[in-house]
């Protein structure tokens, strides 16, 4: 009870200090001009609702595949719901796969964008989260209200309404897409029985999960289009063989592992254990830089998008991968064909096969479309975990931070070396495929 209390306690805290720093961005003279296009608002009624959805996820814990949809949909109803206030961006409804026509803005009327924003964010956000505490529920009535407390003060209560309306109409559209996205396809699959396919791994020998996520309807067509170009090393037990040499290197590395390795294992762990952000990592290092950055709402909703597609799409090209291949886990060779039956890896092996690796996949997809927005060389400090206490860590480009995310899946035992390598190409090419095949700007 006393855990439950000081939860809900930490969550109020939380909003309150989101609210609060909404209210500051907005309490100046000069905000109360009413500027009508997207990039003449603060990013503050993106990044609080980000905030707000990475403490969700984080207390409503999920694998990082379906954090992941929940995520992209988000993305998609966030730009969709502005973009008539970008004069630069286009609707990209028609461009994805089996969304249709959404609803549209009523031309010669006026919209208060942060408040399209708003009702569309929490509008997602309660149909995502069903599941989730009271507390959590709560905070988005909080924060919703809140934020049309604010706008009250600066816009009229019609075109208050009618922002709010849309917001919410394009919010049901989405979600109503995602309900056909095949998320929810239970049907039976069987890991073939030959020697090298996967089997339950240790300490819970869970059944294989997320074994039809490969299917589900991808965001846009071809977006895995070449990036599955390598395969697993072939299998073996030869002590000579290519395939022995890559888990006695897992092995090898588990009894000398460093400090600094341990500590970056750890600190990409990212367990659906209800104190990570699991598969919002990327998320949640994206809204620190928009936050920093003192980012207009127009670069936020842009960036949000992007990023949630990349990712999304990478979940789904990873586990179509994983039941193509259905690669051994190190800990189950190591303890069979290495005879070493008491070796453990750091962290938790997940339950689904080795390749590819989903780490590296994601992280690298995140990476690049982070690149293309920000640039190739923005160095950067990911604070995800300091109330862990981990200590905050800092890179020279995204793509250090994506290589180094898929070597700790190295350092933690679950993942070959080959397999992180390969996925930071897949991953590349995934984002490239998003940047090459949807037109987000006007022609």
């Amino acid at each position: 009870m006393k855990q439950c209390l000081q939860s809900r306690h930490a969550i109020t805290i939380s909003v309150w200090l989101i609210i609060c720093s909404v209210c500051a961005a907005w309490a100046h003279p000069g905000a109360f001009k009413h500027p009508k296009d997207v990039s003449s608002f603060p990013a503050d009624a993106v990044t609080s609702w980000v905030n707000l959805q990475l403490k969700i996820a984080q207390t409503t814990p999920a694998p990082p595949p379906v954090t992941l949809r929940r995520c992209v949909y988000t993305g998609v109803t966030l730009y969709e719901s502005v973009v008539a206030g970008m004069p630069e961006y286009q609707s990209i409804a028609s461009q994805l796969n089996g969304l249709g026509a959404l609803p549209s803005a009523e031309k010669g009327e006026t919209y208060y964008w942060p408040a399209s924003a708003n009702a569309a964010m929490a509008a997602i956000t309660r149909s995502f989260y069903p599941m989730t505490s009271p507390a959590n529920k709560a905070s988005i009535d909080s924060l919703e209200a809140a934020n049309v407390l604010l706008y009250q003060k600066v816009s009229k209560s019609d075109e208050l309404a009618r922002s709010a309306a849309f917001g919410k109409s394009i919010a049901e559209a989405v979600f109503n897409w995602a309900k056909t996205d095949g998320n929810d396809d239970k049907s039976p699959f069987n890991i073939p029985a030959i020697a090298g396919a996967w089997l339950p791994t240790p300490p819970s020998n869970m059944p294989a999960s997320l074994t039809n996520w490969g299917k589900n309807r991808c965001i846009f067509i071809g977006s895995d289009e070449d990036a599955d170009e390598q395969k697993p090393i072939p299998y073996s037990t030869d002590p000579g063989s290519a395939y022995y040499a890559q888990v006695k290197e897992v092995y090898d590395i588990s009894q000398s592992l460093t400090p600094e390795q341990k500590s970056i294992a750890l600190f990409w762990a990212d367990d659906p254990d209800g104190k990570s952000y699991g598969g919002a990592h990327w998320l949640s290092i994206l809204n620190q830089l928009l936050i920093k950055e003192k980012s207009n709402m127009e670069t936020a909703v842009v960036a949000n998008v992007k990023l949630g597609i990349a990712c999304s799409e990478a979940a789904i090209s990873i586990f179509k991968g994983k039941y193509r291949y259905n690669g051994l886990r190190p800990v189950t060779y190591i303890r069979t064909v290495m005879n070493k039956p008491e070796w453990n890896t750091l962290i938790v092996t997940p339950p689904h096969p080795e390749y590819p690796s989903g780490h590296a996949v994601i992280s690298a997809a995140a990476a690049q479309t982070l690149t293309l927005l920000f640039g190739d060389q923005y160095k950067f400090t990911d604070n995800s975990y300091n109330r862990l206490g981990f200590a905050p860590r800092s890179f020279n480009s995204f793509e250090e931070a994506a290589i180094e995310a898929g070597n700790s899946r190295v350092y933690g035992g679950i993942h070959y070396r080959k397999t992180c390598d390969a996925g930071q190409n897949q991953g590349k090419k995934i984002a490239q495929n998003l940047h090459d095949k949807i037109r987000f700007k006007r022609s």
